[in-house]
């Protein structure tokens, strides 16, 4: 058999294998930042958060995974961070933690937002939105990947979510 031959029998199922991963990486938008093309102009964020509450301020925290900048909601991709409206203890305690750390992170100084031109919006109208800032070494901090780290979120990619409690 000359490799020629061997190359047109296999490629049928090399084709598939190369859909079926491109299908499995476009349905699920927190598992990778797609190209800069792909993406929105970054906008850049500077501002001091505080906890969301009446006349908080414009810049607020709402929970782990999502803050408000005036009206606007903001839901951080790529992770999930237990409620605030728990229902056990160790989740609220585990909520109450990953909020001070996403207003610990907000607050350390301007930041970058972008989001999937596919995908800008979740079911809830929230705006799904990369978070970033570039370190003064020029390395670039994630907000999803210190949140997980640091902040007791954990990976999410949508669909089905385990409890806290």
């Amino acid at each position: 058999m000359t490799w020629r031959r061997a190359w047109f029998e296999v490629r049928p199922f090399v084709l598939l294998i190369a859909l079926v991963t491109m299908s499995v990486i476009a349905a699920m938008p927190g598992s990778f930042e797609p190209p800069g093309f792909l993406q929105t102009e970054p906008e850049r964020i500077a501002g001091s958060f505080t906890r969301c509450g009446k006349g908080r301020g414009y810049y607020c925290v709402i929970d782990g995974d999502t803050f408000r900048i005036g009206k606007r909601s903001i839901r951080v991709v790529g992770i999930d961070t237990a409620e605030v409206d728990a229902q056990c203890e160790a989740e609220a305690e585990q909520a109450a933690q990953s909020t001070a750390a996403l207003q610990s992170w907000l607050n350390r100084g301007a930041f970058t937002m972008t989001a999937r031109i596919d995908e800008p919006f979740d079911h809830y109208g929230r705006e799904l939105r990369m978070i970033r800032r570039t370190r003064a070494d020029g390395s670039v901090d994630r907000l999803a990947d210190w949140m997980q780290s640091n902040g007791g979120a954990r990976g999410y990619l949508g669909g089905w979510r385990g409890g806290w409690c």
